[in-house]
């Protein structure tokens, strides 16, 4: 059979498995008991609060959408605008049902939990691999469907025109994709660290409370936060990362293999996702004593090992050519490195962790010096990775390759995917037991469900921006094919302007997200401190606080935010544009260099400063209440909207400036020259 026709019907079909296998889970789940009347309250309180977020978001994003979409048509042509919408569409989607199973399984999660380990463990890790089959079956089939209408238009002008066509629309998917990934990831992140932060200053350390105490006014707006975080924006920010590596690679495969160059993106893909499902089988605890990270663990390192195999060979026997499978192979041991060098660096109990937690008994000041110190150290080495990585995949098969590496790394995204959501619902499932009282073995099951699932949120963040910053860079490579420039010389002066210009963006997007989150975790603060003053027998338990309000605040906050960064970062390459292509190449590198640098020192240094203060709250160095639990909380605090917020929204920042160029490459050439 012709290698088209097997790529056409390969490829959507293992979508659909994905996307079935998703909805097989999800039933699953949903089958599972909600528990005891007050443990439902709990959770319907959470899931109308998210789903109302959520339901605000896109009432303010959508139309921006919409406008967009009309721009490209009128200026890129209608097919971009079309991949434009249905990569935005498709990105809602994972971010809406995500979080949907997520805010559904938090309860049930709790509630298996007073039957032991495996029962909740199958629950929370059931419903993350919903939203990993989400993230993958959509990006492959997205791209599949693009693929097949190239494939059915042009096939009678030739393999090549086919080719062509795919790819050159392809980027306007991307972009879609990208945009709505920013959106969820900034509302998102403000939502939940304002919450948090608003939650801690005053449950914590002004009233002594624990962080799930139904006595706090923004205990729902903090449990909603991390579902609107950490499910809805990181399967939005990962599905943009799973899609554009996969339009990089066709279009970089084209130019080197042909049609086979193009072809084989699709095909890795879906073995990548056959390696993710068959991974899930292998998460089951042996025993309620058995460390849930070990089941986790083990499902991974099956998919990874099932990915190595079906990239080399497709490589030997589809391209006919192994370097392409080590290039690809490159970006698995990468991913694996940067899981390990996160750990180390936030891990509980790791040497820095406990390091910081040690610098707390002197006070905030030396907690957030010892936090910094470690963090900046971290994102040196996982820089190494990524240079790493990049030469490896350039040296074997040139920019082929570091697209193909970005493809590695993300190779098994539907189980990082499961690993990730794993988190937020186990950390919800911790709270609604200490909320709904639940005695016997609930809170032990949860608590350390939730201990991992910190630990896995914090391994798929270096994920996260690893394979973004790969993703970016092929994207980067591709700008060169686009334009036809050999390379850029930065002793150019308007190519040095590009550069610094593109080094600086980071931080301003980053300055306002970061504010934001002040500015709202304040409002959050005013609100929770006027509740315990004007709501009687709060403190007794005689009273319920009223959880809507913060949650309406830091709703209301998320969207007031969200269109000036997204407006910064969409303009930037347009203004550099204005130099030359050379000059906006440069702006392209150093968005990427600089971009890559502040998201791994603000993950990892935000990560650290949470296990410092869980390590101390779980008895070292005087525990819970002690001056140096107070002074861990500071450092938490300042890390929170560096590592959820911030952070994080540098990934989908990072590719849409790539994007924007990419699209906009040939007007430059024509307009402004080389």
């Amino acid at each position: 059979m012709d290698i088209q026709l097997i790529a056409l019907f390969t490829a959507p079909a293992t979508a659909l498995i994905a996307l079935g296998y998703g909805v097989f889970l999800a039933k699953k789940v949903l089958k599972e008991d909600e528990g005891s009347p007050k443990l439902q309250a709990i959770g319907k309180a959470v899931r109308d609060g998210a789903m109302a977020y959520l339901k605000k978001q896109f009432s303010v994003v959508f139309p921006i959408m919409g406008v967009l979409s009309v721009l490209i048509a009128l200026t890129l042509g209608l097919g971009i605008a079309v991949t434009f919408l249905l990569g935005a569409v498709f990105s809602a989607v994972i971010g809406y049902f995500g979080m949907w199973i997520a805010v559904r399984a938090n309860v049930r999660t709790a509630n298996n939990a007073i039957r032991g380990l495996n029962p909740a463990l199958r629950v929370a890790f059931g419903a993350g691999t919903v939203n990993g089959m989400l993230v993958v079956g959509l990006g492959l089939l997205g791209v599949s469907l693009i693929y097949a209408w190239a494939y059915f238009a042009f096939i009678s002008q030739g393999a090549a025109m086919v080719a062509r066509e795919a790819t050159t629309v392809l980027v306007g998917y991307g972009f879609g994709a990208a945009l709505l990934a920013l959106f969820m990831r900034v509302g998102g992140g403000i939502f939940t660290k304002a919450a948090d932060v608003g939650a801690d200053l005053v449950g914590k350390v002004e009233k002594g409370i624990p962080e799930d105490d139904p006595r706090n006014p923004a205990t729902i707006a903090d449990n909603v936060g991390d579902n609107v975080g950490d499910c809805a924006g990181m399967a939005a920010d990962v599905f943009e990362s799973y899609a554009l590596t996969i339009v990089a690679a066709m279009i970089l495969g084209g130019a080197m293999f042909g049609l086979k160059g193009v072809v084989f993106p699709l095909l890795a893909r879906s073995g990548g996702i056959l390696a993710s499902i068959l991974g899930t089988f292998f998460v089951k605890a042996r025993s309620d004593k058995e460390d849930p990270i070990k089941p986790l663990m083990r499902g991974f390192i099956v998919s990874a090992v099932a990915a190595v195999v079906v990239f080399m060979l497709l490589a030997i026997f589809l391209l006919g050519e192994p370097k392409a499978g080590f290039a690809a192979i490159s970006g698995i041991v990468s991913m694996l490195a940067l899981l390990y060098i996160t750990k180390y660096y936030t891990g509980p109990g790791e040497k820095p962790v406990v390091a910081i937690s040690k610098a707390s008994q002197t006070g905030a000041g030396t907690n957030i010096i010892s936090g910094l110190s470690y963090g900046m150290e971290s994102t040196f080495i996982s820089t190494l990775i990524i240079i790493a990585t990049i030469f490896i995949g350039y040296k074997l098969i040139g920019f082929y390759g570091i697209s193909l590496a970005g493809m590695g790394m993300l190779a098994t995204t539907g189980i990082i995917m499961a690993l990730d959501t794993f988190g937020p619902i186990s950390d919800n499932a911790q709270g609604m037991v200490e909320m709904a009282g639940l005695k016997g073995k609930a809170a032990f099951v949860t608590g350390s469900l939730d201990a991992v699932g910190n630990t896995t949120k914090a391994l798929t963040k270096g994920f996260a921006v690893g394979s973004a910053a790969v993703a970016a860079s092929s994207l980067f490579a591709t700008y060169f094919e686009k334009t036809g420039l050999v390379g850029i010389d930065i002793a150019k002066p308007q190519v040095f302007i590009g550069l610094l210009a593109g080094c600086a963006l980071p931080y301003l997007f980053s300055s306002r997200l970061v504010g934001s989150v002040g500015r709202a975790a304040f409002e959050v603060v005013e609100e929770v401190r006027r509740q315990f003053k004007t709501i009687k027998g709060i403190m007794e338990g005689k009273a319920l606080p009223d959880y809507s309000k913060a949650v309406e605040i830091v709703t209301a906050a998320a969207q007031r935010e969200l269109v000036i960064p997204a407006a910064i970062v969409i303009c930037m390459p347009l203004v550099m544009s204005v130099f030359g292509a050379e000059s906006l190449g440069g702006f392209l590198g150093g968005v990427v260099a600089s971009g890559l640098i502040l998201a791994f020192f603000m993950c990892n240094t935000g990560g650290a400063w949470d296990n410092a203060k869980k390590y101390v709250e779980d008895g070292h160095f005087g525990g819970k209440g002690s001056d140096t639990h107070k002074a861990a909380v500071v450092g938490d605090t300042v890390g929170d909207p560096l590592k959820d917020t911030s952070g994080p929204a540098l990934n989908p920042m990072m590719k849409i400036v790539q994007i924007v160029a990419l699209l906009i490459a040939p007007l430059v050439i024509q307009f402004f020259g080389k």
